[in-house]
Parts: structure tokens; sequence; C-alpha cells
């Protein structure tokens, strides 16, 4: 990695920003322009987020044109800007440094003496958020950048005047090997990303590889209910703290686990010793997995026993995970940004919990490589739902090969449940919603894509 902190020590430093307003990049530029770093970006279009940025400040091109390119001191990018994008090429015309956006966050973090990043293929923001709202239950004051919106801070970042940092790492195109973290959580290590990553053994390798960026004498905390994680605590020679609700040999685990209404109560055990008991403010067993990784982070942290009780407890989760829409007819509306077999079954199962009556899911599946790549394991993930409606592919940063599409995808969870359609269109999903759904029922929204637009439609009680 370059070392790119000169952004921090040179007065009336210029950055460009391209994607400016993605929710991770947005963050970035906020917490630069709080440092005093003149920021620049484009994006396709204005939105709620760009025009917060222009209000602090920030100027803002809504093209991708070489002219937005000038005197700046660094361009950064994303992931998904293609190499031939003009303000890149004219970055590289003016020999002005242009690095992914992974590598600035990298910089980022190294200002910070405390530094916990929360990777794994999934629950990252969750936890990420557990840990966060700990530490400002505790008053540590914490810079936090997520990769959802949190109500408490509002928004996806909040700047602090500590020496504590709270980020997700992303393992997608090995983003996260540009960090340097204090303390490491890996949650779980699941098949993901195979557009990129070759197989599980390239996907694991890349988590070694993370882990071995730890800074000394640093923190490794390891879910070992999680078959490739728990192999990871085998080859890794430093210290690590191991965390399992099916894992009673663990140094964080549980016992007594009941819910009401979806939601645990659940008894944390230290070394086998009743820790305390506590009541999750977010439902589903996969909560419980995650609040024993911000328990064993923030204990490893020194954070009082009092502050991470009370903090877990308060926690009501972030926007598009198992978010509460509201209520019409008496048909209960949630949205979740699961779009991995896994997760669809995690978050299916807490859904399931919280329904009176019916559930019916409204899934969206996430890039057409994940999809073909995946398609038995998610053709098994809707059995604890009544009725699933599988709309079109997301593509995001993918192209249509044709070799994938939702049909197909239908076809092969009715091969399993017999209790799927295929419905193109969001305004036909919702008449569809109306016509079978009934008081009692819960439907929720499922992808990491546009589809809670169909819930956001059915509460309004319209079909377009």
């Amino acid at each position: 990695m370059g070392n790119q902190n000169f952004i921090f020590n040179k007065n009336d430093t210029k950055v460009h920003m391209v994607g400016i307003g993605g929710i991770s990049m947005s963050g970035l530029a906020e917490i630069l322009m709080h440092k005093g770093v003149k920021i620049s970006g484009s994006d396709l279009m204005e939105t709620e987020i760009t025009k917060r940025l222009k209000d602090m400040g920030a100027d803002i091109f809504y093209s991708h044109q070489a002219f937005n390119i000038t005197d700046q001191d660094l361009v950064v990018y994303t992931a998904a800007v293609p190499n031939d994008n003009p303000e890149i090429v004219e970055a590289k015309k003016r020999n002005i440094p242009a690095i992914e956006r992974a590598e600035l966050l990298g910089a980022i973090m190294d200002q910070f003496k405390n530094c916990i990043a929360v990777s794994g293929t999934h629950g990252k923001t969750t936890t990420t958020s557990m840990i966060s709202t700990v530490l400002m239950e505790a008053g540590l004051d914490p810079t936090i950048h997520v990769g959802g919106m949190l109500d408490l801070i509002g928004g996806n970042t909040r700047i602090g005047n500590s020496d504590y940092f709270v980020a997700e790492a992303c393992e997608y195109k090995n983003s996260f090997l540009k960090f340097r973290p204090s303390l490491a959580i890996v949650l779980n290590i699941d098949a993901d990303h195979l557009d990129f990553f070759k197989d599980m053994d390239s996907i694991r390798n890349s988590f070694e590889k993370f882990l071995g960026n730890v800074r000394e004498p640093g923190t490794i905390i390891l879910n070992i209910d999680d078959p490739q994680t728990k192999t990871l605590s085998k080859v890794i020679t430093r210290p690590v703290i191991t965390y399992g609700i099916n894992s009673p040999d663990a140094d964080w685990s549980c016992e007594n686990i009941t819910f009401k209404q979806g939601y645990a109560r659940v008894t944390i055990l230290h070394k086998k010793s009743r820790w305390a008991d506590l009541n999750l403010g977010v439902p589903g067993l996969h909560n419980v997995s995650n609040v024993l990784a911000a328990v064993a982070a923030c204990q490893s942290l020194g954070v009082d026993k009092s502050a991470i009780i009370n903090g877990l407890e308060k926690y009501k989760g972030t926007h598009r995970r198992l978010e509460d829409k509201g209520i019409i007819y008496g048909i209960r509306v949630m949205d979740d940004y699961a779009h991995h077999p896994t997760e669809i079954q995690a978050s299916l199962s807490a859904a399931r919990a919280l329904a009176t009556n019916r559930l019916f899911c409204v899934f969206q599946p996430h890039t057409y490589s994940r999809t073909y790549e995946l398609i038995d394991d998610f053709s098994r993930s809707f059995a604890q739902a009544d009725t699933v409606i599988v709309t079109d592919i997301y593509a995001a940063r993918e192209k249509d090969t044709g070799i994938i599409n939702s049909r197909i995808l239908n076809d092969r969870i009715n091969l399993n449940t017999s209790n799927s359609v295929y419905l193109s269109r969001f305004d036909d999903i919702v008449k569809f919603l109306q016509e079978n759904a009934a008081a009692g029922d819960l439907v929720i929204t499922m992808g990491a894509g546009d589809v809670y637009r169909v819930g956001e439609m059915f509460l309004a009680g319209s079909d377009n």
C-alpha cells in the first residue's frame, strides 16, 4: 500500500472523489473535510447525500468529465469505476495519484491508535453498529464508518475526537488488505464475490492475509462456530479471542437463549462463567452471534461492563437490516439487505418468529455472477416463507451475459418449495401483495438493490 498520509500533513490538500455519492465514499469525504481537506467529487445524479456534501462545502459535478480534474493532489475512485473513466484517465495524464477507496480508508485508519475493523461475509454492518453504539454509550467519542444508515449517528459516518475508529472491512477485491487495524474481527467466511475470488480457499487465504496485517500487539477475534473461520485459529500464531453460540469452549459463549416475539434474551458466558444477561433489541438468532462478537471486542478494549450491556440493549438496528417499514391493512412490512443464501435463511428465520400469520418474501437477486454461482443454495433458502416473489436481478456492477435470469432462479426455488412466483415489475408485485396478503401477514422485501421501493409503494397504497 502506498503512503497516502500526505493528505493529512499538507496544507490545503485537494482530493477529488469519483462516485462521491456512494455510501462509503460520502462518509470518507465527510471525514476528510473535517480534517481540513478540500473535497470535490462527481456522480451521475443529485441525491440527498450529494446535496448534504455540497452544503458542507464540497464541489459536486453531476457527470464524469475530464475537465473536473484540475489541480487536485489526489483522486479517489470506487471499485466499480472502470479504468477508462475520463477523470481517472485525466488524472494519469496530469500525474495526479489515483487510488481506490479502500486505500484511502486504510490511510485514514492509520491516523487512529484504536482502530477496530469488522470483517466477514455476513453481519459486518450490524456488528460494526453494535460496537459503535457501545463506544458512544461509554463516552469514548469514536469516529465511525459503517455500511448502513444508523439512526444513532444520523447516517453512516460519525466524526469523533478520540483515538477510536470503527469501520467495516470488506473482502471484495481484497479491499481489506489495505487496512492495518489494531483489533480485527472475523464473523464468518462464506462463498461470495465469486466474480473475483476463485474458490473458498482463495477467500479464506485472503482473510488470513487480512489478519496478518493487524498491528502488533493487536487483537484478533474469531467466530469458531463457523468452520472456515475456525481454521484460521489454527494457522494464526498470534493470540486469538474466540466466541460462538454453539462453541462452549470458546472464550465467549452463551446459554439460556429464549425468544419473545422474535427477540432474544441470553446469558453471556466468559470462560464458561456467567458474565451478564442481555435482552436484545434486534431479532434473530444470528444477532446473538453478532452480540457475542461485539461483547468480545468491547471488553478487550477495556470498555466498562455496564456501558457494554446498556449499549447493546439500546441498539435497535440499522436501516435495511430487518427494518420495520410500517403497517397497512394490518399487514406488517419489513426490509432487509440479505442477498446471500446464508443471510436469507437467517433473516427469514428471524422474520418467521416475528410473523403472526403468513410470511411473504419479495426477493431481488443481486448480481448475475452471485445468482449463477450460488443458484443451488439460493433455491433452498426460502423454505420459511409462505410465498416468495422473485423479481429481476439487480445488475449492480455487472453486465447481463444471458446465462442466468430470475425466471431460472424462480423455477429452481419451486423445485424445493412450490411457493415462488416471478414478477418483473414492481407495480405488479404491489398488486399481487394487495390481492393476496391479509391482516396479520408479514411482507419482507429482501436484497441489496432497490427492492425496498416495493415495500414503500405498498405502504403508500400505490402500484406506481
